[in-house]
């Protein structure tokens, strides 16, 4: 089952939550409200939130209290979104103007502040302290992903282990999460929920060296972004970690990688992305999203055997074969 059909399948609650997103960070304040809603209005696969409402489905599933989850998650998301394309210097996300080109970085740190304050009031709804706990500790992890991964910008000795941690805290975090609480706030089994914080946790993991890849091999259409940004921005990926292992490659690679950090120059991150793809990186970058993957389709043997879990199965098969 593709992805579309799946969504079509949840289709009426997911654009409940659309416009749970959209009611959410309306604001008084036109530029605010105007800046908030230039992301949201872009789109995206909006997975997180299918997670939460997917995850419901072992418990009791009312989506008027998973709507409150998958929004703030979602919110979350999107306010981390606006804060990394200022520390990128990005112009382009989802194929539009990022927040920061299209007004400035001051409005858009205050953008990003925004949503993620939004985001908190609307998990205030939910009651269950444990709800408010994981999702505060979450955050604080985080911001240390994120805090690595300035530190690691253009760092060629980082071990796959440094980035394998890096994308714990950045990536994978948010999507185990998305399923854990949506499966706490339908009150499902503890045995169901930790299932499910592993099997996100996994997929969350793919989802990331998966995305590192694309943005090796995508063209600007399908990432929504110029292929390369990651080394223009200077972060180090695991198909670049693979591929600086290899010793006839390392110097070359090397050469480019100091050149770009001075210059940025277009033809340069071109020839660097050349010289990924004829190296190994790629292939055992996407071999280890396998293993991920089917770590996660491996939990989904201990849930109930209902609809839900087929769904869960082919998401996770589509993060793997993802071309956007």
């Amino acid at each position: 089952m593709k992805l579309i059909d799946i969504y079509s399948r949840y289709k009426k609650d997911i654009q409940y939550i659309e416009s749970e997103l959209e009611r959410n960070i309306q604001s008084n304040h036109d530029v605010l409200n105007e800046t908030s809603l230039h992301l949201l209005k872009a789109g995206g696969k909006r997975i997180r939130p299918v997670f939460v409402l997917l995850s419901g489905k072992f418990g009791n599933y009312h989506l008027e209290n998973l709507k409150n989850v998958a929004a703030a998650l979602e919110l979350i998301h999107m306010a981390t979104l606006v804060h990394d394309d200022v520390i990128d210097n990005a112009i382009t996300r989802r194929g539009e103007q990022t927040v920061m080109a299209k007004w400035d970085n001051k409005i858009a740190m205050y953008t990003g502040d925004y949503i993620f304050a939004k985001a908190l009031t609307v998990v205030t709804q939910l009651e269950n302290p444990k709800i408010h706990q994981i999702l505060s500790k979450s955050i604080v992890q985080m911001c240390i992903g994120e805090m690595e991964q300035i530190r690691d910008f253009f760092n060629t000795e980082q071990s796959v282990r440094n980035y394998l941690l890096r994308i714990r805290r950045k990536t994978a975090l948010l999507i185990a999460i998305s399923c854990q609480l949506g499966a706490l706030a339908a009150e499902a089994p503890r045995n169901t929920v930790r299932t499910l914080y592993s099997f996100g946790y996994n997929v969350g993991m793919a989802f990331q060296i998966t995305d590192d890849v694309l943005d090796l091999c995508g063209t600007e259409k399908q990432i929504g972004k110029p292929p390369g940004s990651d080394i223009k921005q200077g972060n180090i990926t695991l198909p670049m970690i693979y591929a600086l292992q290899e010793k006839d490659l390392k110097e070359p690679l090397l050469a480019l990688i100091n050149k770009i950090k001075q210059t940025e120059d277009q033809s340069d991150v071109n020839q660097f992305i050349q010289l990924i793809r004829s190296s190994g990186g790629i292939d055992k970058a996407e071999i280890l999203a396998n293993r991920y993957i089917h770590k996660a389709t491996k939990q989904l043997d201990q849930l109930p055997d209902i609809k839900t879990k087929k769904h869960l199965h082919d998401i996770a098969n589509f993060v793997l074969s993802r071309k956007y």
